[in-house]
């Protein structure tokens, strides 16, 4: 009880205070709506961080033997300083209800009752205790060990090498301890909810069918995701009950990241399987790069496959088994070299054949995929024949072919929808937008990128430390607060916050993407014969009644 109370009397009420100031901060809206448990986590860890910064300063300020208020004077600057917090604490929390709802309006959720002020309070509090125990139990080591070095140097000294030692203690602790069982868990949970080998359900009996008796790649070694993969979407059957027409069946081939050692050996294999089934004969060849886990979003490719009759083949291949925020911290580079190995091999083959003999062949991938895909759209190596277009989906904002494309803009043009030239090689989709007008036709290539406004997976700036991201600069989009503001510390918390929850928008909004809004850019990067505008109008509310809608927890 003692320590307790010790720990209670300990607090600082200026620093505390600055910790308030950043709660009320986290209260404002940012691009996605917040519960009122991830509202109360955020606040508190924001209290935390606002209450270590007075820590800090104060520690500056005592250095450097600056003045300091002492007896009635301190008191009443305490609160004055506290009544003024708490005010705005209190205006803040009850306006935040209104701001969530607005945001939540916007985006077509129901909105939050009032009763969630309480769980904010409630969590933020419990939150901060909790880092703040952390905190002095951090503070305790570090005075014991300072008390070691003591015996036997200068105290200086001791206390500059008393914050190495615990700095150097918890980074052992948490990379070499706790973060390397976590990593390894999750990869070895992840591998296990792929089913393979042992654990995989039969193959299929069509010989045309990737990981069938006669196909080249393993069907144990695929991988859950892409054995939904090669088995779903609509057959020739079911494209040539929508269109009216007669159809082929669409050509899927997957490799696992277990079908081959390296990235080579598996682009190797998925052009192999490429040939084995005619694929090159087809009208549309997809070069995709998925998602982390491997998944590939139904709502893409099965639009697609109706588009062009069946007259289409589409190949992947798998380079990871964790979630998509996992790999891309993680796995990055294995993203990347696994599409540039698939993209330059089928692109090397491709480019001997005949150009009037030879699929239109196109890249694509969604959210780490787009990534993986732009970095693999080497154009120095496609010059001399290059591909027909690309398709890039929330394309993740550390993707530098993407930043230099946003930065293109035509000036005036929002960061979040720009316009780039005259739309003949490049043009931007969202939920309001479709890519489907610009000021000149298509050229030989065709770009599109498709990125929701509330979506901050793209719009995650590391900048926004301490400067307003460029699309803050702009008025707000259509499923954007209004009230979003910015402030340094505090919105990079929320945008960071935001990531996490961004895969469980609402559809159309987030990283939550879905078939309605990839129909058109489709239709203007392939450019299928003989579609019409009620051609697309009928392909989405076919979407309507069957399709897979937002994305798929298997990402």
């Amino acid at each position: 009880m003692h320590w307790v109370r010790s720990l209670i009397t300990g607090i600082s009420i200026p620093c505390l205070m600055l910790g308030l100031l950043f709660f009320i901060a986290s209260l404002t809206p940012s691009l996605i709506p917040r519960g009122p448990f991830v509202q109360g986590v955020l606040g508190g860890i924001v209290i935390a961080i606002g209450y270590l910064l007075g820590k800090i300063i104060d520690l500056i300020w005592r250095a450097a033997d600056l003045p300091r208020l002492r007896g009635r004077p301190a008191l009443v600057g305490n609160i004055l300083l506290a009544a003024t917090v708490i005010f705005l604490a209190v205006w803040t929390t009850t306006s935040s209800l209104k701001w969530q709802n607005e945001l939540r309006s916007k985006m077509g959720l129901e909105p939050a009752e009032a009763q969630h002020l309480v769980t904010i309070l409630i969590c933020a509090t419990a939150t901060f205790a909790v880092a703040y125990v952390i905190g002095a139990v951090v503070a305790t080591l570090f005075r014991w060990i300072r008390s070691r070095f003591y015996r036997f140097m200068p105290a200086r000294r001791a206390n500059v090498l008393g914050v190495v030692t615990v700095v150097l203690l918890l980074f052992v602790v948490s990379r070499n301890g706790i973060l390397d069982q976590v990593v390894t868990g999750l990869d070895e949970s992840y591998e296990a909810a792929q089913k393979l080998f042992d654990s995989a359900p039969p193959p299929p009996a069509d010989p045309n069918r990737t990981g069938s008796s006669a196909s080249f790649i393993d069907w144990r070694a695929m991988g859950q995701p892409g054995r939904d993969f090669v088995t779903s979407g609509p057959d020739a059957e079911a494209i040539s009950a929508f269109t009216g027409k007669p159809a082929l069946d669409p050509i899927r081939v997957y490799v696992g990241r277990a079908d081959g050692d390296t990235p080579n050996e598996r682009a190797e294999l998925a052009l192999a399987e490429l040939k084995r089934l005619n694929a090159f004969e087809r009208e549309v060849l997809i070069v995709t790069s998925p998602t982390g886990t491997g998944w590939m979003d139904p709502g893409s490719h099965d639009p697609l496959e109706y588009m062009h009759g069946g007259d289409i083949a589409t190949v992947s291949a798998q380079y990871s088994y964790l979630q998509s925020p996992l790999a891309l911290i993680l796995e990055t580079r294995a993203g990347l070299d696994q599409a540039t190995a698939l993209l330059k091999i089928v692109h090397k083959y491709w480019k001997t054949l005949p150009e009037n003999d030879r699929p239109r062949l196109y890249a694509h991938g969604l959210s780490l995929g787009a990534w993986s895909s732009m970095y693999a759209t080497n154009l120095f190596r496609l010059v001399d024949d290059p591909i027909n277009g690309a398709f890039w989906a929330g394309p993740p904002f550390p993707s530098d072919l993407w930043h230099y494309v946003q930065n293109a803009r035509q000036p005036g043009s929002p960061w979040m929808l720009p316009t780039i030239g005259e739309g003949s090689l490049v043009r931007y989709a969202s939920h309001y937008a479709d890519a489907s007008k610009a000021e000149a036709g298509w050229g030989r290539m065709r770009i599109v990128f498709l990125q929701y406004s509330s979506d901050p997976i793209v719009f995650y700036d590391p900048l926004s430390l301490w400067r307003a991201p460029p699309w803050m600069n702009d008025p707000p989009a259509e499923d954007v607060s209004d009230h979003l503001t910015f402030i340094p510390i505090v919105t990079q918390f929320q945008l960071a916050l935001d990531m996490a929850l961004a895969f469980g928008a609402p559809a159309g909004h987030g990283h939550a993407y879905y078939a309605q809004d990839y129909i058109v850019p489709w239709v203007q990067v392939t450019d299928p014969e003989g579609w019409t505008a009620e051609d697309t109008e009928r392909l989405k509310a076919h979407c309507d009644l069957g399709f897979q809608k937002g994305c798929s927890n298997g990402r």
